[in-house]
């Protein structure tokens, strides 16, 4: 089996996994990957026995080779033994002819909590007594938010979330501004995702911000780009394929397909990974929203994100750079990282790149895309809600649609739609949808919601519009790096 880690962009970049994990982002702007994934075949009768902690060692140990039994063991405790409301973790809800994948158990009620519980963990497991990493995240509104709930306060460790101002729900906003770590720091940028996704890559990159943060400081990502944040989201894909085995509705060895409502592209290919590990995937199903470069090129074989750009109900999908595409590609390519880096040299100069017409055929044997947008959502979740007493939020609800084609060309394979988040996190576009309005401010939209449907508020959402709030200053993308600066020396000058 291979042990190192390389980068998409050069194949001579060998690092262990916990050094992959600590950078998050390699030097070359390349994203670290475990070569020959294929080759490591999970014994999936055996696998789906085990309960969540169970299966997601034995998945840990093929991706984490240089973590011992007992490492990986500790760090799953941590993670998952006392942070989530379900005890499987992620639960299966038969919906109509198809099955909903639950991933918003979490404590803060989106799918990120599930990488962002166990990634600190492993982190600080991989850190030498003496190093500081200071912890960058880009966000759309929940990897920061689980970011700070999973990084708060943890020793060795601060943590700086960039959200574009107006570009989160006032919920998600309010989670960020109430998690008050001491090691915690949040700001908004005056602009987008892609511009705050952007700019933290620069960082990684910046030479002088380095050599001021001195050599015991270094900077790693909260991002699925970093792959400790990635690994643990393959766990939920055999824990699904476990309950519906469970349950007698599918057989052992029978194919399921799964669709991913999906902006960086890294929910989708963790079922990717689960595929090459060995789990029977007919087919991935990607769901965007109105930003839809990947839509378009699953159709013509061009990523192309010179294109306006739209703030929509769904504001977690609204980017146009899905960072993990990259790592696709690599796989796809035959492994070939001199061709990703040609492709991504001609991204970051022209915005677009076109691949030959064998790759996409590759890509589209597995993967299939489709969108939809903002009145498709919302008729998505009044016809849903309507017929099935089953309540989505917006991201969930993008992929419905989706869903529907590919069960009418596919109608024989089990489907699997994961919800990303609570409905609660975007209460007004929920609200909108079902109701036909939503109030003034979301305290009042979240009880008039729970009026309607009675669909219970998740403990955390609850609660969140009483806790104390810091203000999170609005900056220009070009002074993200000195904000950096200034927190990582506050933080780990009070931490030493």
């Amino acid at each position: 089996m291979n042990k190192y880690y390389i980068s998409t962009r050069d194949a001579n970049i060998k690092i262990n996994a916990k050094q992959a994990i600590i950078k998050g982002f390699s030097d070359d702007k390349g994203l670290f990957v475990l070569p020959h994934l294929s080759e490591n075949k999970v014994d999936l009768p055996t696998l789906i026995k085990k309960d969540y902690q169970g299966m997601a060692a034995e998945v840990l140990r093929i991706l984490l080779p240089d973590f011992s039994n007992e490492e990986i063991d500790q760090c799953l405790h941590n993670a998952y033994d006392h942070s989530f409301s379900d005890d499987r973790i992620t639960p299966i809800k038969d919906v109509d002819n198809f099955h909903v994948l639950e991933l918003f158990h979490g404590p803060t009620s989106a799918f990120k909590d599930v990488g962002l519980q166990l990634l600190p963990e492993l982190m600080r497991t991989a850190l030498t007594p003496e190093q500081r990493v200071m912890i960058l995240a880009a966000t759309s509104g929940d990897t920061g938010t689980a970011a700070l709930a999973g990084f708060k306060d943890t020793d060795q460790m601060g943590i700086s979330v960039f959200f574009p101002d107006g570009g989160v729900s006032p919920i998600q906003k309010q989670q960020m501004l109430t998690t008050k770590g001491a090691n915690t720091n949040v700001a908004a940028i005056d602009g987008n995702f892609d511009d705050a996704q952007t700019n933290v890559k620069q960082i990684f990159n910046d030479a002088d911000l380095k050599a001021k943060l001195g050599s015991n400081i270094s900077l790693s990502s909260a991002n699925s780009i970093n792959i400790g944040r990635l690994i643990p989201q393959i766990v939920y894909y055999f824990n699904a394929y476990k309950q519906l085995v469970a349950n007698q509705q599918v057989e052992l060895g029978q194919p399921v397909s799964f669709t991913v409502p999906t902006g960086n592209f890294g929910d989708v290919l963790a079922g990717y990974y689960a595929k090459m590990l060995g789990l029977p995937v007919e087919k991935l199903v990607v769901a965007c929203n109105s930003n839809k470069v990947l839509a378009d090129f699953f159709e013509n074989g061009v990523y192309d994100r010179n294109r306006p750009f739209f703030k929509t109900v769904a504001p977690s999908m609204d980017i146009q750079i899905s960072s993990n595409f990259e790592r696709l590609l690599f796989y796809k390519s035959g492994e070939d990282s001199s061709a990703i880096k040609a492709l991504m040299d001609q991204l970051e100069t022209s915005g677009k790149y076109q691949v030959s017409p064998e790759l996409l055929a590759s890509i589209q044997a597995d993967f299939e895309c489709g969108y939809s947008d903002d009145a498709q959502i919302e008729a998505s979740i009044k016809e849903v809600f309507e017929r099935d007493h089953y309540l989505m939020d917006p991201h969930t609800a993008s992929g419905y649609s989706v869903m529907r084609a590919a069960q009418a060309k596919h109608p024989e394979t089990p489907m699997v739609l994961l919800s990303t988040a609570s409905p609660y996190k975007f209460v007004d576009a929920v609200a909108d949808a079902v109701m036909g309005h939503h109030e003034a401010n979301a305290i009042d939209t979240t009880k008039a919601l729970f009026d309607f449907t009675r669909v219970a508020v998740p403990e955390n959402l609850a609660k969140v519009w009483s806790l104390p709030e810091d203000q999170a200053p609005v900056i220009e993308p070009d002074q993200m790096a000195e904000f950096v600066y200034e927190r990582s020396m506050e933080v780990f000058k009070n931490h030493d």
